[in-house]
């Protein structure tokens, strides 16, 4: 009959294991990604330059020590590591715990059972030596080493391990994108530096033919050839000039105080190129071909990434339906005095178990955690595919800029030619009384501004080669 019984209760607990393991919800299928178009535009060229290493792309001395003085000192490249850290810690975690729990336990506890009890009336009649009652109330001294080992026969921990590890290799992806953009940054600081130091160069040199002219409105005012409202617009002309110049002044130094920030030190001077910026020409650009994104970019591979992690969490979060196995043993003495504590075999303690258990009135908080890891998925999907999407698009306007940027320098610098001749042809016409004061004073304003605009010009060049670098997944290495 008991072994009848026995054999009922192993039946009742499998039908139960097979209810708990039976209805698990099916994993969501991703979609397939679209596939990236063959080539940007007419452009066919297969070589990229976001394979440059950086030292290289980069030229100029002062650049790059700005860069290496970044690298080391940015505060949110620093904070960008220690999330490395953290995620490499988290793989120690997860390997922790597919391995079994050992530890040591050591205690002394003290127990008073009644003696018209059970347990009272077998100690008092029980003799561990002759002569000699075991005492009361009852001591308890135990030394064991004990441990557990969940066993991962759905790969619920080994799935978790590979989720952390994905994680890590993220994270050192993020870290990449924050170098590239740090990087970006810094570079599009220092073209800005550099344009405004050609601005402030042209301003100052407007500021001397305008005081020239002033001079030449005064004379002719003597002789009575123009009126006192000549020389006035003539000095409010070089009046305003003389704003500009401070407002210069005062928008270098911001920016070289946002340089500073990304350098990750206080305000000081910036070391840079004072040739004429003018005269430089941007890094040549080979965009290579689109699928090169996925290799190249970091935002792009962190994402894919994220992906691969999403999907490891939906197959964990599905594990937790399935029966969980786990072993326990420990080892050790156990006594109720300490001079017996140590004395073989009477005193040894040992024990090992297995456990078999599967959820049955938790399922729904189970099923909507693993729905949580599905839709986690889902977006993560839907993150990766715009990441792609936008890399491209990225590109793709740079590109269109950089050959409107070239055509529109070549325009601006025919403009900028044509308007300084016009201030030598217009200044000698009004010394010989063939202009009047106004055409002269627009000339000059108009030549100004031109020379402002070809150098915002020349900048924004810089700018979106140094861009479509990042955007192509430059900058990191």
């Amino acid at each position: 009959m008991y072994n009848l019984n026995k054999y009922k209760g192993i039946v009742v607990l499998a039908v139960c294991l097979g209810i708990a393991s039976c209805k698990v919800p099916a994993i969501t299928q991703v979609g397939e990604n679209k596939p990236l178009p063959g080539m940007y535009g007419n452009s066919a060229d297969t070589t990229n330059i976001a394979a440059m290493q950086w030292r290289n792309f980069f030229t100029d001395a002062n650049l790059v020590s700005l860069i290496d003085t970044a690298l080391k000192n940015n505060q949110e490249l620093m904070t960008t590591l220690q999330e490395i850290q953290i995620a490499r810690n988290d793989i120690g975690i997860r390997q922790g715990q597919l391995s079994p729990t050992v530890g040591l336990r050591a205690g002394a506890g003290l127990e008073k059972t009644g003696r018209y009890t059970s347990q009272g009336a077998g100690d008092a009649s029980t003799d561990i030596t002759p002569g000699q009652e075991v005492p009361d109330p009852l001591a308890d001294y135990t030394v064991a080493a004990y441990a557990n080992w969940e066993i991962d026969i759905w790969k619920k921990l080994h799935n978790a391990k590979k989720a952390a590890v994905t994680r890590y290799l993220s994270s050192v992806e993020g870290r990449n994108f924050v170098v590239t953009n740090l990087i970006s940054e810094i570079a599009n600081a220092y073209y800005e530096l550099q344009s405004l130091d050609c601005q402030l160069a042209i301003v100052r040199q407007s500021i001397q033919l305008q005081k020239n002219a002033l001079e030449i409105v005064k004379v002719q005012k003597d002789a009575a050839r123009v009126t006192e409202l000549a020389v006035q617009k003539f000095q409010a002309e070089v009046l305003s000039s003389q704003g500009l110049e401070f407002e210069t002044l005062q928008k270098i130094r911001e920016t070289e105080n946002d340089l500073n920030l990304l350098l990750g030190r206080y305000p000081q001077e910036i070391k840079r190129d004072t040739s004429n910026f003018l005269t430089l020409t941007p890094a040549a650009v080979y965009t290579g071909i689109p699928s090169q994104l996925l290799a190249n970019r970091p935002d792009v591979k962190r994402a894919e990434l994220d992906l691969i992690a999403a999907k490891l969490d939906v197959k964990v979060a599905r594990a937790e339906f399935y029966p969980s196995f786990s072993i326990s043993a420990a080892l050790g003495f156990q006594a109720f005095k300490p001079s017996y504590l140590f004395k073989y075999p009477g005193s040894l303690l040992y024990s090992i178990a297995g456990d078999i258990a599967a959820p049955l009135v938790n399922r729904a908080g189970i099923k909507a955690e693993f729905n949580s890891a599905n839709a986690r998925q889902l977006q993560a999907m839907y993150n990766y595919q715009k990441t792609i999407l936008n890399a491209y698009i990225e590109v793709n306007t740079q590109l269109y800029a950089i050959d409107n940027l070239q055509k529109r320098y070549s325009l601006k610098t025919k403009e900028a030619d044509a308007l300084t001749k016009s201030v030598d042809i217009s200044n000698a016409l009004f010394k010989s009384a063939r202009a009047d004061y106004f055409e002269v004073l627009m000339t000059q304003r108009d030549a100004l501004a031109t020379k402002l605009e070809l150098v915002e010009t020349k900048k924004a060049q810089f700018t979106a080669v140094n861009t479509i670098y990042r955007n192509l997944g430059g900058g990191w290495r």
